[in-house]
């Protein structure tokens, strides 16, 4: 599994290297697992609770680590974590977490992995609140991507007073490893803050507007609805 993600980085680098016209954010490394992560996810709008799930996981082990290391570890933290289910991460008892603290291919720090099992169940708590973590997260910004204008990532904040406000409510609700640097990061990954520079090839192709919030919880009322006409 691994080898086959490789080869398809190090195919989407060797396309990518024939193009070396397209200008792109200055923390991109050569690295493929970086440039395609850049080129086709950092910035795009997330509003799957299970994609949301995911990066909230990765980004809280991140805490402390530079990201490509998370990013090298992606696909062994998506086997051990069934594949981000959080309705099963919920469940973890203290002999899954025993094994989990013995594989190589995560970051063993026990109380990140401790911190990941009460952060699923809080999510969960969530959803019945707010309906999906989707519409809980994002409608910090109404639904929006702040779209910011910055020239180099040396304007690029580690936090702002939105991520200080969203880290205070998930702490305040139970949730571990959210300080306002994770939260920003979480925003800019999931597109609710649109900071590529305004020289990368991507600042206009990603964002969002409150028109896909609303349609998303239009559908979900239809379905909502349909599943009750048919009981």
């Amino acid at each position: 599994m691994r080898h086959h993600s490789r080869n398809r980085s190090c195919l989407y680098l060797s396309t990518q290297i024939l193009n070396m016209s397209k200008t792109r954010c200055a923390w991109v490394s050569y690295d493929p697992l970086y440039i395609q992560y850049h080129d086709t996810e950092w910035g795009v709008p997330v509003y799957d609770d299970r994609k949301l799930f995911e990066f909230l996981i990765l980004e809280t082990f991140q805490a402390g680590l530079s990201w490509i290391t998370i990013l090298r570890k992606r696909e062994n933290f998506r086997k051990a974590f069934d594949k981000f289910d959080y309705k099963k991460v919920a469940k973890y008892d203290a002999k899954k977490i025993s094994k989990l603290l013995q594989d190589e291919g995560i970051i063993r720090n026990k109380l990140k992995v401790q911190a990941a099992v009460s952060n699923a169940q809080l999510f969960m708590d969530i959803q019945n609140d707010f309906g999906t973590f989707s519409d809980y997260i994002w409608g910090f910004v109404n639904g929006n991507t702040i779209r910011n204008k910055f020239k180099s990532i040396k304007e690029l904040p580690p936090k702002t007073e939105l991520s200080d406000k969203i880290s205070k409510d998930l702490k305040k609700r139970g949730f571990k490893f959210v300080g306002s640097t994770v939260i920003y990061a979480h925003m800019q990954a999931t597109g609710m803050v649109n900071d590529h520079t305004v020289d990368c090839f991507r600042y206009g192709a990603t964002g969002s507007s409150r028109w896909h919030l609303s349609t998303a919880k239009n559908l979900r009322k239809s379905a909502s609805s349909a599943g009750k006409k048919k009981k």
